[in-house]
């Protein structure tokens, strides 16, 4: 008798387990969650205005495996002063037009603080 409801009692746990795997799954196949975590609902900040173009470089990044990865590369990366970027999650990289001189280190660890790997930084 005590076998029997030990068998229930894991397998009503397994269950639950089960159940709550699947239903936060459910999200992230239909696209609507992130894969790095996200909710995949953050907002895009928008790039800055700058007043002059001083240099324009790509960061090639690795990582990035959907919209809400690319969105929280571009918007780390926008929130740095002086810093408009644009992220192509195709090409696996990000346009940044610096309006005051950047250290390739600060566009790095922007990138790299979020988990994802800056494989190079040129200038465009």
């Amino acid at each position: 008798m005590s076998g029997t409801v030990s068998t229930i009692i894991i397998v009503v746990i397994l269950v639950m387990i089960l159940f709550f795997a699947v239903k936060n799954a459910i999200p992230h196949f239909r696209g609507e969650g992130g894969c790095c975590g996200g909710s995949g609902k953050e907002k895009l900040i928008k790039p800055a205005k700058l007043e002059e173009v001083i240099a324009t470089k790509v960061v090639k990044i690795e990582g990035m495996r959907c919209e809400n990865c690319h969105r929280r590369v571009q918007n780390a990366l926008n929130s740095i002063d002086g810093v408009n970027a644009k992220v192509n999650g195709d090409k696996a990289e990000a346009v940044v037009k610096l309006g005051r001189d950047i250290d390739d280190n600060e566009i790095k660890k922007a990138v790299t603080d979020l988990g994802y790997k800056v494989t190079s930084i040129s200038i465009s």
